[in-house]
């Protein structure tokens, strides 16, 4: 367990608390748990020094001293000291993710698959930047970059789908990264067309179905 210190200013008056790393990065992600995020339920003016935040200053700021609620608020809008070799261990990770993706769905000008060894020495000669964010959005611009080294090119599906217009901001974030064309129809659905890579296809979908609650339309389109 990585514990550390996540700081959130109001009102002049800085707030402090500290948590588990791991379970408060997953809060920031809609996923985490606060009761096990938080080490302790006190709120602090400052962790280190033990100096305890007063009740009157937690209610005037936060309307309640109810810790987990307060604790929430700040681990979402805080700033959280992350260790240096925690970020180092991330980058480490989402860049084997990157290369192991990229070894089983791109190929090469005959459509030759490339080894995990051939993928990293590209990106390594391309100084490709991995980002800590999911694969599929990014993966479009490391592609770019890697062409400039190698041909490569992603296996993809084509697929045009259909959102109904209630669903349509939420789910344009989802189909942004794959985007070929678009055209909103009369109705104010969302009709797309859509070039996803082949290994994020059923990613694509369970996330498609959980911002459009299984109403959008789908299919795949022969190239």
């Amino acid at each position: 367990m990585v514990q550390v210190s996540v700081k959130l200013k109001r009102e002049g008056k800085t707030f402090d608390i500290l948590v588990d790393l791991d379970e408060a990065l997953k809060i920031r992600k809609g996923t985490g748990n606060i009761n096990a995020a938080l080490i302790t339920n006190t709120i602090f003016y400052n962790v280190k020094s033990g100096d305890v935040a007063s009740t009157a200053d937690l209610t005037k700021i936060f309307g309640t001293t109810d810790s987990l609620v307060i604790g929430e608020k700040i681990i979402k809008s805080g700033e959280m000291e992350i260790p240096s070799d925690y970020i180092k261990k991330e980058q480490n990770q989402k860049y084997k993710q990157v290369v192991d993706f990229l070894s089983k769905n791109a190929v090469d000008q005959n459509s030759r698959p490339y080894t995990p060894e051939r993928i990293t020495r590209s990106l390594e000669e391309a100084k490709v930047n991995i980002l800590n964010k999911p694969i599929e959005q990014q993966i479009q611009d490391i592609i770019k970059q890697l062409q400039k080294i190698i041909p490569i090119r992603m296996e993809t599906k084509k697929i045009k789908v259909t959102i109904p217009a209630q669903h349509s901001p939420r789910a344009y974030g989802v189909i942004h990264p794959y985007l070929e064309s678009e055209e909103w129809l009369s109705n104010g659905d969302l009709q797309a067309v859509l070039n996803v890579p082949a290994g994020l296809v059923l990613d694509f979908y369970d996330n498609l179905n959980n911002v459009t609650h299984g109403s959008a339309y789908s299919e795949e389109v022969k190239k």
